[in-house]
C-alpha cells in the first residue's frame, strides 16, 4: 500500500535520497577538516589554515542546503502519500455495506482514517528525513573513528554494544504497549463521539458526572500507558549520554598516555570524539525511530484490515434493465451480524406495481429491517428478494438505486444547502424538480420562508432544522429521482397530524404509478393502503386490507383498538 503510493513520487524520493546522502557526507567530512585545521595550527601554517577553512565552510554550506532540501522533500512525500492513503481508505469505506460498518464501528473507522494515517505520515517523514541519514552516519562515523585512532577501536565497539543493548531491552518492554495505546484511543474517541452526539440526552437526564466518570476511566488507562511509554524513553537519553561521555573520557585518557609515542594524536582526539557523538546520535535516532516504526506498524496493520476487507455484499456488473415496481419476498430469513437470533423469519409476500403497502407491528417486530432489505442495504441469509421479477442480487448497483429509493427512519442531512441535500437523490435534478418534490413532501412551506430559500445553509447533521423539517427534506430527497419503488421507513413520525395527512394526500395524488411501501407505527398512516403486512416477532402473521385484518387478525385488531382508544382520549 505505502510502496504503491511512493511510486507516484519516485522523483521526489530519489531527490530525497540524494540530498540525504550529501548531508551525511558533509557531516562526516567536517570533523576530518577540523582535524586538518588543528594540525595546520600546530604547524603555524596560515595558508593551509585558510585553504582548509574555506573548504570546511563550503562543505558545511553544502550540508546545510542538502539538509533543508531533504526536509522539504520528506515533508512533501509524507503529506502526499498520507493524503493518497486517506482518500483510498475513504473510498474503500464507501463500498462497505451496513454490515461492514457495524463490524468495524464508525468511531473505530474515524480513528483509523485520522490517528492511524497520521502515524504513517510521521513514519514517512522520519524515514526520509532521519532514517535515510542515520544508518549511513552510523557506518560512516564508525569507519572514520576507527581510521582516525585505530588503537582505540575497542572503545567504539564497547560503546555501540552498550547503547544497542540498552535500546533493545527498553524497546522490547514498550513494544506491546503501543497496540494497547491504539486500542484505548479507539475507545476514548468512541466515548467522546457518543457523548457529543447525545449531549441533549446527557443534559436532560443530568448524566454529566456519569459520562465524565466513564470518560475518565478510559482516559486514566490511556494516561497509564502513555506514562509507561514516556518513562521508558525518559531513561534512554541519560543512559546514552552517560555511556558516550564515559567513552569520550576513556579516549582522552588513552590519548594522553599515547602523547609520548604519538604526539600527533592530540590533533585527532577532537575528531575522534565528534565521531563518537555521531555514532551515539545515530543509534539514539534509530532507537527513537523504533518507537515510531512500532506504532506505525500497528497503524499500517489497522489500515490494511480496512483495505483487505471485502464488502459484505457485491453487485453484479450486469446491463441495466427497465425494471417494473413489483416486489416479492420468497422465504426470506435475515440475522444481523453478531446476532444469534434471526430478526426476520421465513417472510413471503408479493407487491404489485403501483400499490401502496403498509407494514405495521410492535416495536422490534422487524419492520425497519424489512424496509432495508428492499434497496439491498443488507442481504438475507436465506430466501430470495425480487424487484421487477429479477433477483435483487443480479441487478447492478446504479440500476437498483434508480429503481428503489428509501427514506430512512432517522433523517440525516449533510452540511451544504437545502438544494444540495435534495439533489443527493438526483445530482442533475432541475430547480423545477426540486420545487415539485418539496411541495409533495410539504417542505416547501418552510423553505420559502427562509431568506435564501433553496440556497439556505444546512449546518452539520441539519442541526438548524427541526425533526419534522429534516424528515420532510429527506422525503423530498427520496422522491426527486422519481423512483418506481419508494420505501418510507416511519419517515413521518416527527410530523404533526396535519402535516402527515398533507404528505399522504400528496403522495397518493402525485405518485399513482409508484409502488409505495410505508413502515408505520400508527395504523392511521396506512389505513387506506392497498395491502397491509403485519409483523410480529420477525414473523409475517397477516396481510390484507385494513377491513380484512380488523376482522381476521387478532394482533392487528389489538394494535388498532389500542391506538384508536388513545386517539379518542
Amino acid at each position: 500500500m505505502i510502496f504503491q503510493s511512493l511510486k507516484k513520487y519516485k522523483w521526489q524520493v530519489l531527490g530525497s535520497v540524494i540530498m540525504a546522502s550529501l548531508y551525511v557526507i558533509s557531516s562526516l567530512l567536517q570533523p576530518r577538516f577540523l582535524q586538518d585545521v588543528l594540525a595546520a595550527v600546530s604547524q603555524n601554517d596560515s595558508a593551509k589554515i585558510y585553504h582548509i577553512g574555506v573548504m570546511l565552510l563550503l562543505v558545511a554550506a553544502l550540508g546545510l542546503i542538502a539538509g533543508a532540501v531533504n526536509t522539504i522533500l520528506a515533508a512533501y512525500i509524507s503529506q502526499s502519500v498520507s493524503a493518497d492513503i486517506r482518500e483510498k481508505v475513504f473510498k474503500k469505506i464507501q463500498t462497505f455495506s451496513y454490515a461492514n460498518i457495524e463490524a468495524f464501528n464508525a468511531g473505530n473507522l474515524v480513528v483509523r482514517m485520522t490517528n492511524d494515517i497520521n502515524q504513517i505520515q510521521n513514519l514517512l517523514m522520519l524515514t526520509f528525513q532521519v532514517l535515510l541519514r542515520m544508518p549511513i552516519i552510523f557506518i560512516g562515523a564508525t569507519v572514520m573513528a576507527l581510521t582516525t585512532l585505530p588503537s582505540l577501536w575497542w572503545i567504539v565497539v564497547l560503546m555501540i554494544v552498550l547503547i544497542s543493548l540498552t535500546m533493545a531491552i527498553i524497546m522490547g518492554m514498550m513494544g506491546p504497549r503501543f497496540g494497547l495505546y491504539q486500542g484505548l484511543m479507539d475507545r476514548i474517541n468512541g466515548i467522546a463521539k457518543e457523548n457529543l452526539r447525545g449531549v441533549r440526552v446527557v443534559k436532560s437526564f443530568v448524566q454529566e458526572k456519569n459520562q465524565a466518570a466513564k470518560f475518565q476511566k478510559v482516559s486514566d488507562e490511556l494516561l497509564k500507558q502513555s506514562l509507561f511509554i514516556g518513562s521508558g524513553f525518559a531513561f534512554l537519553e541519560p543512559i546514552f549520554m552517560l555511556v558516550s561521555y564515559l567513552a569520550i573520557y576513556a579516549a582522552i585518557l588513552f590519548v594522553n598516555a599515547m602523547l609520548g609515542s604519538q604526539p600527533e594524536a592530540v590533533n585527532k582526539i577532537a575528531s575522534f570524539d565528534t565521531y563518537l557523538m555521531q555514532i551515539m546520535f545515530a543509534i539514539i535516532m534509530i532507537g527513537f525511530m523504533g518507537n515510531n516504526v512500532t506504532r506505525a506498524l500497528v497503524s499500517i496493520k489497522r489500515i490494511r484490515e480496512v483495505m483487505d476487507t471485502n464488502p459484505a455484499m457485491s453487485f453484479e456488473d450486469s446491463p441495466s434493465q427497465d425494471l417494473t415496481g413489483t416486489v416479492s419476498f420468497e422465504h426470506v430469513t435475515f440475522t444481523y451480524p453478531n446476532d444469534d437470533k434471526p430478526t426476520l423469519k421465513d417472510i413471503s409476500f408479493e407487491i404489485e406495481a403501483g400499490q401502496m403497502i403498509g407494514v405495521v407491528g410492535a416495536t422490534g417486530a422487524g419492520k425497519s429491517t424489512l424496509a432495508q432489505l428492499i434497496p439491498r442495504l443488507f442481504d438475507p441469509q436465506e430466501g430470495q428478494i425480487k424487484i421487477g421479477g429479477q433477483d435483487i442480487k443480479s441487478i447492478n448497483r446504479s440500476n437498483l438505486r434508480e429503481t428503489v429509493s428509501i427514506v430512512l427512519q432517522k433523517a440525516i442531512l449533510f452540511s451544504g444547502t437545502v438544494a444540495s441535500n435534495i439533489r443527493q437523490g438526483k445530482l442533475d435534478a432541475l430547480d423545477a424538480e426540486i420545487e415539485k418534490v418539496a411541495r409533495i413532501s410539504q417542505a416547501r412551506e418552510f423553505i420559502v420562508r427562509m431568506p435564501d430559500q433553496y440556497h439556505s445553509e444546512v449546518e452539520e447533521r441539519g442541526n438548524n432544522f427541526s425533526g419534522g423539517q429534516k424528515q420532510r427534506m429527506s422525503i423530498a430527497r427520496g422522491l426527486v429521482s422519481n423512483p418506481k419503488i419508494l420505501v418510507l421507513d416511519d419517515s413521518t413520525s416527527a410530523l404533526d397530524a396535519k402535516s402527515e395527512k398533507l404528505v399522504r394526500e400528496a403522495l397518493n395524488k402525485d405518485l399513482k404509478g409508484t409502488t409505495t411501501i410505508i413502515i408505520a407505527q400508527k395504523i392511521s398512516s396506512v389505513v387506506n393502503a392497498d395491502k397491509i403486512l403485519v409483523l410480529d416477532n420477525g414473523h409475517l402473521i397477516g396481510q390484507g386490507t385494513h377491513a380484512e385484518l380488523v376482522a381476521s387478525n387478532a394482533v392487528y385488531r389489538e394494535i388498532f383498538e389500542t391506538q384508536k382508544g388513545k386517539e379518542e382520549n
